[in-house]
This record gives C-alpha cells, structure tokens and sequence, in this order.
C-alpha cells in the first residue's frame, strides 16, 4: 500500500527536477518568467554546459525544498505548483484588465479574443469558419507539439 504514494511522490520530483531546467530554458506566453540564456550559462563564455544545466536544476531544487532536509514532500511540490498558478493569473489579469480594477470581466475577456486570434487562428482557409478538418489538422499539431515538449 506504502508503495503507491511513495511512486507517485518519487515520480513527482523527479518530474519536478527535469522540468525546471526545460521549462527554464523555454519562455513564451502564460509560462512565466524563465531563466534567460545568460542565467544558465553561469560562467559566461557563451555556451551552456550539462554542469550548468545541473547546477541551475539543484538551486531551483533547493528553492523548493522549503525546510532544506533534501526532499521534496507533497507539499513543497503543490506549493511550488500554487505558486506559479498564482504567478500565471496576476499576469493574465496584468493582461486583459483594461480598466485597471484588478479583475477581468467578461467584456475584457471578450475583447481580448479576437485580439490574440482565438479559436479563428484555426481557419486555414480564411473563410470565417471553421471546419472540422481544420479543428482536427489543430488538434492533431497541438499533440504533436505536446509529444516533443514530452521528448525534451
């Protein structure tokens, strides 16, 4: 019985640790800030080394590893998660509250759509609609995109 929880919680860090150093090195919308190319290459000679790259993991280890015993229990791993979750919305809300009143309405979010491309960004033949071929090419690219964010 032990066993289970003890897999999951293992598999948790060790997801934990892989991912700050992929997810660091990658930036882009709704992720949050990432470590810059200049952050890993911590020696500055313009190349960023498996020492580096390890180095970087094992601080943002120890960041989370909030009372320092070299572990990260279930609720270090939830904490740190809550914490970008927390991060990802003060940006969206930095983002689509035009009004300035710290929250987002249904009429910001509206507006914000067709702005960004929204659900439109699909129609590949610029007719106004989209087919179901269209939402399956979608579909299928975002899986592929998924499988090699996976592969890293």
């Amino acid at each position: 019985m032990i066993k289970t929880p003890m897999m999951i919680l293992t598999a948790g860090v060790i997801a934990v640790g892989f991912s700050v150093t992929v997810a660091d090195a990658k930036g882009g919308p709704d992720r949050g800030p990432r470590a810059s190319f200049e952050t890993l290459d911590a020696d500055g000679n313009g190349q960023i080394t498996q020492a580096e790259l390890t180095a970087h993991r094992a601080a943002a280890f120890a960041e989370r590893d909030t009372n320092g015993d070299g572990q990260l229990t279930v609720e270090e791993i939830v904490k740190a998660a809550d914490d970008r979750q927390a991060k990802r919305a003060e940006r969206m809300i930095d983002r689509l509250d035009s009004n300035d009143d710290g929250a987002v309405s249904a009429e910001e979010m509206a507006a914000f759509e067709p702005r960004r491309g929204g659900m439109m960004r699909l129609d590949a033949n610029d007719d106004g609609q989209i087919s179901k071929a269209e939402f399956e090419d979608a579909k299928g690219k975002m899986g592929k995109r998924g499988k090699n964010r996976d592969a890293q």
